[in-house]
């Protein structure tokens, strides 16, 4: 039934997202793991420890962050079970507070809006929303470069990857994946605070995105057959050439196989807090200049690829049920 979660959570989350009013009420799962997350990196991670002892408990850290949430929802997930058919449907709906298929698009859409409708400066504000690179760097194609990388790489790191995990393991599975996935962005940085401290955190998020980023970069390249404009041979050629060089051992298949679809070259040498990141260009495009439509043209192949998963996982349960029978 896990299979059968995931396609459902997909569907209600892609339809009704995750309502203003109910995070102004509750908040939302990830800022519940960031509160235990922050709590943990006080308690635990101290400047005067050795780097090892640093590392031993980030290790510590990590697994109470993954394994109190996972088990407080699979302790859920089988009460809920009691009320089957009723059960499955509210396990489905809190599994969908894992996803962020309509917050991405329109975060990504907005950046787009505000560069056609204020220029530069409203562009910058934007995407600094959705990117932690210096915005006041950027140019047009900057923003627009970056826009569209966070879009395939929270493509896959959002919708995606949870969408895998709770496919695998429920919605135990699925909180499991996010709070590591939050742990990582938290504190996998290498930082002087965090880089002994936030190790086991950003290694267990490599590892854990490593099927989803795959699966990512082949529905983009699908999605192009279905968007017009778009070039499926060149993002499977992008995405071939390309994934590996990235420094991420992740990113690099999204960003390049939405790289190759649209004709860009994405990626490159970044700047966060001034601080200017190497890396290799995912597509080459002729280095030509991006622009809002490249945005938008990527929310079009966004949302087809976030369809072909819907229905990838709509076909699987399907025919797991039949299988049962």
């Amino acid at each position: 039934m896990s299979i059968l979660i995931a396609f459902l959570s997909l569907v209600i989350e892609r339809a009704l997202g995750y309502p203003d009013w109910l995070f102004g009420a509750i908040g939302h799962p990830v800022t519940w793991f960031g509160r235990l997350i922050s709590f943990l990196d006080r308690a635990l991670n101290r400047a005067t420890d050795s780097d090892a002892r640093r590392r031993r408990r980030g290790v510590m850290a990590l697994l109470v962050i993954v394994l109190v949430p996972a088990a407080i929802a699979f302790a859920v997930q089988l009460l809920l079970w009691q009320m089957f058919p009723v059960g499955l449907i509210i396990t489905a709906i809190l599994a969908s507070t894992l996803m962020s298929q309509k917050s991405l698009a329109d975060h990504v859409e907005a950046v787009a809006d505000a560069l056609d409708t204020g220029g530069l400066t409203l562009g910058r504000i934007a995407v600094s929303r959705i990117v932690g690179r210096d915005p006041e760097k950027l140019d047009k194609a900057g923003v627009s470069r970056a826009a569209i990388e966070s879009l395939a790489e929270n493509f896959s790191d959002g919708i995606v990857a949870p969408a895998f995990w709770t496919g695998v393991g429920g919605l135990a599975g699925g909180v499991a994946y996010k709070a590591a996935n939050t742990a990582d962005s938290m504190i996998g940085h290498r930082t002087p605070r965090h880089e002994a401290f936030g190790w086991a955190a950003a290694r267990f998020d490599d590892w854990i995105n490593l099927p989803a980023s795959r699966l990512t970069g082949l529905l983009i390249v699908l999605a192009a057959f279905f968007v017009k404009g778009a070039d499926p041979r060149n993002a499977w050629q992008a995405m071939r050439r390309d994934a590996k060089k990235h420094r991420s051992p992740n990113a690099g298949w999204p960003e390049a196989a939405m790289a190759g679809a649209l004709g860009l070259a994405l990626a490159g040498p970044r700047s966060y807090s001034g601080v200017v990141v190497e890396d290799a260009y995912m597509g080459e495009g002729g280095r030509r200049e991006a622009e809002s439509l490249d945005i938008r043209q990527a929310l079009k192949l966004y949302q087809v690829a976030d369809w072909l998963l819907i229905a990838l996982f709509g076909m699987l349960s399907a025919l797991l049920i039949y299988l049962t029978m």
